[in-house]
């Protein structure tokens, strides 16, 4: 067992030790120590940040999360990207306006009768913006139509997708091929993400591009890959003829491998994946249609429901988000907040500024200014003393704190301390030469803290050239030290406010 005094003994490290804070490496029973003996050889936090020599600036701020007493500040109103724990911000957002039961619903709707297994008319697949909608459900919808013994279409396969705008990229400062920088659209499958694969045959090679899910590999024509003799860059991308054409440099393939590629015209990739699910049913129909801009969005309000997906309630769906960090769910969710409070957005930027200002009148945050939902732009700003006004809002044993995954205490090895006495939920943000931290601490004592940290080296991701933005020298290194220094500051407020 870890012990509460073990962590005292182990946390008295963090007066002399400049990384991660370690349990003890000799007795378990150190000898008593006078009330106060801790807080006082405690190095403050202005000197944990200075020995981090991190780069950049920090800002970070603690309150009690029961009485919202402001404990210990540093740099609190300096405004730093948030990365990912702009998802907390995003979470609280579509809780408060869609509610926590909210779910999304595709549909297939018939625009005409059915009558003898054929359908005079249109069939629709109607859109509402799921995140989660991948090829195995789009394929049980399909098997359903035969509970209708529907085997002909005399029109067409309509797509509408006028849930949420059309939107090329979330960040166009990302890399073109990074596969959680996808388009967003009112119809969405696989993340809007396309999968490629590569295998050595002689001299050549293979390659596959297909909408891959748990159960099923469509091949897909809407994206497509060449192979091309140069040593950088590694990927580039065009839209060529209404596709997605792609090439990668054949010296960074290897033998075999995957990887996941963004798609930039959703609707055309959900269309073709539809159309061949559709054969391989043995349905007949007239042609597949596109929304676009010029044309129907949206069906007739007379069309009759056949078939109808229904995604996990709101709630389920955003913990996974807040687990695996996917950045289409938070913009969805964003997107469809903003809608529920009137206005219709025509873009991230400003679906994310009615978001700035929703904070601002519900949480008192007067400086937040994002520019999407999701943190993967690094133009968005939030100060820590507004994240934590916006974490004691939601209360200590709120949905938000439910939502929040656990993060593990490590020790100088990088090992998970198992029962450590101090307990962590938040939300990490990574970027490049920027890591933040947002959450609630459990002290052993039994006190309940909410805290954010955010750290950033803003000029020097600034200067990452186009080819250095995937991997860039040095960002490994600064996120490690972040979040060494990220650890010994919870440790600190442990035992400085217990």
């Amino acid at each position: 067992m870890f012990s509460r005094r073990a962590f005292l003994t182990g946390a008295a490290s963090l007066a002399a030790a400049p990384g991660l804070a370690a349990p003890p490496l000799t007795s378990l029973r150190p000898p008593v120590r006078p009330d106060g003996f801790y807080r006082r050889v405690l190095p403050s936090g202005a000197e944990l940040v200075a020995r981090a020599r991190l780069g950049g600036q920090v800002g970070y701020a603690v309150a009690d999360a029961a009485t919202g007493e402001m404990l210990e500040v540093f740099n609190p109103l300096l405004a730093m990207p948030p990365a990912s724990v702009a998802k907390a911000v995003t979470c609280a957002y579509g809780l408060q306006r869609l509610g926590p039961g909210y779910r999304f619903r595709t549909r297939l709707v018939a625009d005409g009768p059915i009558v003898n297994g054929r359908l005079d008319g249109d069939l629709w697949l109607v859109g509402s913006g799921d995140p989660l909608l991948d090829t195995d459900a789009l394929a049980a919808m399909v098997a359903e139509l035969e509970g209708y013994g529907l085997r002909e279409v005399t029109g067409r396969l309509m797509l509408a997708d006028g849930a949420l705008p059309q939107i090329f990229e979330i960040d166009p400062g990302q890399p073109p091929h990074v596969g959680y920088n996808p388009s967003i659209s009112g119809l969405n499958l696989n993340f809007n993400r396309v999968h490629f694969e590569w295998a050595r045959e002689a001299d050549d090679y293979t390659v596959s591009m297909d909408a891959r899910s748990e159960s099923l590999r469509p091949a897909v024509r809407i994206a497509r890959m060449r192979i091309e003799d140069r040593a950088a860059p590694v990927y580039t991308y065009a839209q060529v003829e209404g596709m997605d054409q792609w090439t990668v440099a054949r010296g960074a393939l290897g033998d075999t491998g995957a990887r996941w590629l963004p798609v930039r015209r959703p609707s055309a990739y959900v269309a073709e994946v539809f159309e061949t699910l559709m054969r391989v049913a043995g349905m007949r129909f007239g042609g597949v249609e596109l929304a676009t801009a010029a044309g129907p969005r949206a069906a007739p309000s007379s069309a009759v429901v056949l078939v109808e997906h229904v995604s996990d309630p709101l709630e389920d769906i955003l913990r996974g988000m807040m687990r695996w960090s996917t950045n289409l769910t938070a913009e969805v969710v964003g997107l469809l907040a903003t809608q529920a409070g009137g206005l219709r957005p025509l873009s991230l930027e400003q679906s994310a500024g009615a978001m700035s200002d929703w904070m601002r009148d519900s949480l008192g945050a007067r400086h937040a200014a994002f520019v999407d939902h999701s943190g993967l732009g690094d133009r968005s700003r939030l100060r820590a003393h507004d994240m934590v006004r916006a974490l004691l809002a939601s209360g200590p044993n709120g949905l938000l704190r439910q939502l929040m995954r656990d993060i593990p205490m490590l020790d100088q090895r990088g090992n998970v301390i198992r029962d450590h006495p101090v307990g962590v939920v938040a939300k990490t943000g990574t970027l490049n030469f920027v890591s933040s931290l947002a959450g609630f601490v459990r002290t052993p004592g039994g006190r309940d803290l909410a805290f954010a940290i955010f750290c950033g080296d803003v000029d020097r991701r600034a200067a990452l050239s186009e080819a250095e933005r995937e991997r860039p020298p040095g960002a490994r290194s600064y996120n490690a030290a972040a979040k060494g220094l990220q650890q010994q500051l919870i440790e600190r407020w442990a035992l400085v406010h217990p």
